[in-house]
């Protein structure tokens, strides 16, 4: 008995109660008193098992892509270290020597050598993988935002960005490698979940997980945000990066996944960076790769106070300067971008190559000349800021050890000197925690020499990141504000080194106009959550008053590339527009069963990465099924995938004949006899039949012409659902097709898994061999097209439809009216905000 139960046919006894069983419908058990068996669950337990162990690799995935971006931020911050300590040991040495005997050319000659051919390389990195310069931070954001930039997340791409900013670094330009980090850790999160690269194919593994978009955009997000962490020491803030600044669909189950990817970034940094530097390992004293050292007055200085209420009105005063220097920076570096894309890009690449060398030449010879000339001698500080731990101990040291004394007596100092001729990092430990006094002068002329500088360098064909230029030229401001209320104003209870972080977070948040994420990262840098309220109004402010004049510096090169970037929201006056007046009307479709000739026509001569699937609304349907099989199998399809509540109520009373009462039986019956004539009437026809309008035939294996008519182009077309592109070459490379005078059943099935395969990069049909394949064949589309897209009303307004674009994380939103036509279609170029101004300009002009 138990092995009939398992089985469809043992012997007679069991045989017939075997095929009640197999029959007998959920509904008809529960009525019966009987139960499913086990194997027959809604959700099998196999199910379960795999949604588990889905889940268990997902985590697992993530602690990974957290360990590498680490690893990664590890492996450039050491040879950043040791290419500067080359360079400045040899050049430094060069210039105390040369100060006595007069030959300070030689030394300039020597910083221009390192320097030249540390940024020669860094361009030929940038000219191999062009993808790879700047900070990679506006791509980052249009790839989470749902535009797939080529190449940005190749293994080619990560190698030359990881290369190419340890020598932009080192080669003495005014960039950053904290940056770029994130552009690595979005890489990392792209390509190891796919255990796959197109720069290594012959390496393969069969990793059947994450093969979607969305997966692949979850572990972007998860790297982006672990290069926050690693580059900051900041894992909640990486978090909040994420999220305000990347990534334009979130879930909720994201957020846990995101943090912990953050924290194992942060916490493998801080693990090999402890015990490397101080041979203590597992002590965690270095959490990211840009430290700001603890902020604490001198005991000495009873007076002191870290901030005061009083200072809040400062501090608002400087965000609104540093809003207006961030968008100054802006607006030059934009009409820099401009130039650059007129004039140097159309040119031979070795143009791009000449101008970093240019720049880097200019900002040696500045950096240079203006150490040796125009720094002033200072008093050193006879106390010193000492903290218990050996990561404050080793901050002093750091503050102590990058003081210069270039043409200075004993117990003094060149200021100058010690802000430009020492790695980005130690100059803004300086201006936080040195005791001793810059002078005015050199703190104006070290921000204007700054500013212009890397204003310039931003932009040119070497991988480079903004933050900390901006943090350092910030906190230049922040000392001078500082130094001014000191000496002129008398305000001797004023801290200098919160003037100078104020001071990096008004300029910073005026160039790039982030609030949130920026606030975290300040605050965890600097390990005192009392800078909360001070960073997070003057970030504010600064990013009120920067927004009155442009977008922020990474919102202005996505626009210079022109990218349809999709905004948080749209514009209230965007709601005077309907769906029906930003849809595009005239549509490139396929039908539910389609010549291969028109599929290959189809995608060779458009560029659109989906198409509807539709069949048309004839006034002669049973004519055409008798005189062309390819035609009555669409028709087919149309009848077949029309839910009318009554067909669905015979379908389910059709369900319950089974039962052993006679007065359910006696119902169906009935209910059977008397919709049987509506079965053999055409239920979209009688929708139809009023607005019907006669047009010329048309077979479904013919593609768009140009001659058609009005009437021909824009026929009435019921919409059945969207199949992408690379389904449909797909299932061209398979072969997945049957002849004319075959069924439709006979057509080859792919599983999920094979067509999968090829993702994330599928065939392009240009470089395809079709020519085994009969043009005459037909490919039935409907087992692989998603037939219940999300689709919207013509009458629905543009904040609907712009909402329901971006949460969900759409490409292609169908405009289906009230008797399923379809009627246009909207993609991201619709929703963008020149292509939204332009049809509110015509709505205006049509009133």
């Amino acid at each position: 008995m138990a092995g009939c139960r398992g089985s469809l046919c043992c012997c007679c006894r069991w045989c017939c109660c075997c095929g009640e069983r197999e029959t007998r419908t959920p509904e008809e058990l529960t009525i019966l008193g009987e139960t499913q068996e086990e194997e027959d669950e809604i959700l099998p337990r196999k199910d379960y098992e795999k949604g588990r162990r889905y889940e268990a690799v997902k985590w697992m995935v993530v602690f990974a892509i957290g360990v590498c971006t680490g690893l990664v931020g590890l492996f450039v911050d050491f040879f950043v270290r040791l290419f500067t300590q080359l360079k400045f040991g040899v050049v430094q040495t060069s210039v105390e020597e040369c100060s006595q005997k007069g030959c300070l050319a030689l030394s300039l000659l020597e910083l221009l050598g390192f320097n030249l051919t540390f940024v020669f390389l860094a361009s030929l990195l940038v000219l191999i993988e062009p993808v790879a310069a700047g900070s990679g931070i506006p791509e980052v954001k249009c790839y989470l935002n749902g535009v797939k930039v080529p190449g940005i997340v190749r293994l080619r791409t990560l190698l030359c960005k990881v290369l190419g900013v340890l020598f932009s670094v080192a080669g003495g330009l005014f960039v950053e490698k904290e940056g770029p980090m994130i552009h690595s850790g979005s890489v990392v999160g792209a390509g190891l979940p796919q255990f796959q690269s197109i720069s290594l194919r012959k390496i393969q593994f069969n990793f059947p997980y994450f093969r979607s978009d969305r997966d692949k955009r979850d572990f972007v997000s998860a790297g982006a945000a672990a290069g926050v962490a690693a580059a900051f020491g900041a894992p909640i803030g990486g978090t909040l990066f994420s999220l305000e600044e990347g990534s334009s669909f979130w879930n909720q189950g994201l957020t846990w996944k995101v943090l912990f990817c953050s924290m194992s970034a942060t916490f493998t940094l801080n693990f090999f960076r402890s015990g490397i530097q101080f041979g203590s390992w597992g002590s965690f004293q270095l959490p990211g790769l840009l430290n700001f050292g603890e902020f604490k007055c001198s005991d000495s200085d009873k007076k002191c106070h870290l901030w005061t209420a009083m200072d809040l009105g400062f501090f608002v005063v400087m965000g609104v300067i540093g809003g207006l220097l961030g968008a100054t920076f802006n607006c030059l570096n934009k009409r820099l971008a401009k130039y650059r894309m007129r004039n140097v890009h159309p040119k031979p690449k070795l143009v791009r190559v000449l101008e970093s060398l240019l720049v880097s030449l200019v900002t040696t010879v500045v950096v240079f000349v203006a150490s040796m000339v125009l720094g002033e001698c200072r008093q050193m500080s006879s106390s010193s800021q000492i903290g218990n731990d050996s990561f404050q101990l080793q901050v002093t040291e750091d503050v102590n050890s990058s003081i210069k004394t270039f043409f200075c007596p004993n117990d003094t100092y060149n200021d100058m000197a010690t802000l430009f001729f020492n790695p980005q990092e130690s100059a803004i430990l300086q201006l936080f925690h040195q005791d001793g006094t810059f002078s005015p002068v050199t703190l104006a002329l070290f921000f204007v020499l700054y500013f212009l500088l890397a204003c310039w360098t931003y932009g040119i064909s070497v991988p480079s990141g903004l933050f900390v230029p901006s943090l350092l030229c910030g906190a230049a401001f922040g000392r001078l504000v500082a130094n001014v209320l000191k000496s002129y104003i008398g305000l001797g209870h004023i801290y200098s080194g919160t003037f100078a972080l104020i001071g990096a977070a008004a300029f910073l948040g005026g160039v790039v106009r982030m609030t949130i994420s920026l606030t975290v990262i300040l605050i965890e840098s600097t390990n005192e959550i009392t800078y909360g309220l001070p960073i997070m109004v003057t970030l504010m402010v600064a990013k009120w008053t920067g927004d009155f004049f442009n977008k922020g510096i990474y919102d202005i090169h996505v626009g210079l590339r022109g990218v349809p970037l999709l905004e948080w929201e749209t514009e209230v006056e965007m709601d005077k527009l309907r769906a029906s007046d930003i849809m595009e009307p005239n549509l490139t479709y396929v039908y539910p069963h389609t010549r291969i000739q028109s599929l290959v026509s189809i995608l060779r001569t458009t560029v659109h990465h989906a198409f509807p699937v539709v069949t048309e609304n004839r006034g002669n349907e049973k004519e055409f099924m008798k005189g062309n099989q390819l035609i009555s199998n669409n028709i087919k399809f149309k009848k077949s995938s029309i839910l009318t509540r009554a067909g669905e109520q015979r379908k389910r009373s059709q369900s319950m004949k089974s039962y052993p009462s006679s007065e359910l039986r006696n119902m169906c019956d009935e209910h059977i006899a008397s919709e049987e004539p509506a079965e053999k009437e055409d239920l979209l026809q009688q929708m139809l039949e009023r607005r019907y309008t006669p047009y010329p035939n048309l077979y479904p294996d013919q593609s768009p012409s140009e001659d058609w008519t009005m009437e021909e182009r824009f026929r009435p077309l019921t919409f059945h659902g969207l199949i992408l592109r690379s389904q449909l070459v797909t299932l061209l490379v398979r072969g997945v097709c049957y002849s004319e005078s075959q069924s439709s059943a006979s057509q080859p099935r792919l599983s999920y898994a094979e067509m999968a395969e090829d993702y994330p990069r599928y065939p392009d049909i240009h470089d395809l061999d079709l020519t085994l394949l009969n043009p005459r064949m037909i490919v039935d589309v409907t087992p692989y097209m998603n037939p219940s897209p999300f689709t919207v009303s013509p009458n629905t307004h543009v904040s609907q439809v712009f909402n329901l674009f971006r949460t969900m994380g759409l490409r292609h939103l169908p405009v289906v009216n009230a008797v399923g036509e379809i009627v246009g279609i909207i993609t991201r170029h619709n929703l963008t905000y020149e292509f939204l101004q332009a049809r509110l300009r015509q709505h205006y002009q049509t009133i």
